[in-house]
C-alpha cells in the first residue's frame, strides 16, 4: 500500500448509507490523524441531559460572572464524560493542541473557566466524549465509502444550526442529498 493519507483538520460527513446509530447524519471535526489512529470530535449532536451551568457545577467551577448558556455537544462515543472545546486559534494554552493556522483543540478546565468568564476564544464548541479509530481503521472507513472528506469550514463549525450542519456540508461539496439514496439501485 502506499503512502497513507491523513485527515487531521478536515471534516469527515457521514453517507446517508452510514449503519451506526451513533453516526447517522453525523459531521465529525478531526483533531488529529496519524499511522496510530484518529481523534475527532462530532459537532452537530446536542447533549441534552446537561446544560453549561451544570457541568460547571459538576466540576465545582466558582465564576462570579453570569454563567452564559453554552450548548454542549455529543463529541462522541468514546469517553463520554471527557470534556473537549474546539476553538478558535485566538486562545492558546499550554496543553492546547494547535490543529491549523485558526483551530485549536483544549481539554482543561481553565479553557471552561474562561469560557464561563467570558474570557474564553472567540469561537468555541463544547463536547463530552469523542469519535476514535484505530491504526488504519479510518483509512478503510474512507476507502469503503462510509465516510466523505470535507475542507473545515469555520461557519458550519461554530455558526450554524446542528440539524443544518450536515446538509450544508454536503452541499459545500456539491452534493445534493436529495439526490442520494442509503438504498442503491432504488430511485
Amino acid at each position: 500500500m502506499s503512502s497513507s493519507v491523513f485527515f487531521e483538520n478536515k471534516l469527515l460527513l457521514a453517507m446517508p448509507s452510514m449503519q451506526d446509530p451513533r453516526f447517522e447524519r453525523s459531521v465529525i471535526y478531526m483533531c488529529s490523524h496519524d499511522a496510530s489512529g484518529a481523534m475527532g470530535l462530532v459537532v452537530n449532536r446536542p447533549l441534552e441531559q446537561l446544560n453549561f451551568a451544570g457541568l460547571l457545577e459538576q466540576l465545582d467551577i466558582k465564576t462570579d460572572a453570569e454563567v452564559s448558556d453554552i450548548a454542549i455537544h455529543a463529541g462522541g462515543p468514546v469517553e463520554p464524560g471527557r470534556g473537549f472545546v474546539l476553538h478558535s486559534a485566538d486562545f492558546v494554552q499550554d496543553s492546547t493542541l494547535i490543529v491549523s493556522q485558526t483551530l485549536a483543540l483544549t481539554a482543561t478546565v481553565d479553557i471552561l473557566k474562561a469560557l464561563a468568564e467570558n474570557k474564553g476564544p472567540l469561537h468555541h464548541l463544547l463536547a463530552l466524549g469523542y469519535a476514535g479509530w484505530g491504526a488504519s481503521q479510518l483509512e478503510e472507513e474512507v476507502a469503503n465509502n462510509v465516510w466523505m472528506i470535507a475542507e473545515p469550514d469555520e461557519e458550519i463549525l461554530f455558526n450554524t444550526e446542528l440539524d443544518l450542519k450536515w446538509p450544508r456540508a454536503m452541499a459545500m461539496l456539491g452534493i445534493d442529498i436529495a439526490m442520494l439514496s442509503s438504498e442503491a439501485g432504488h430511485g
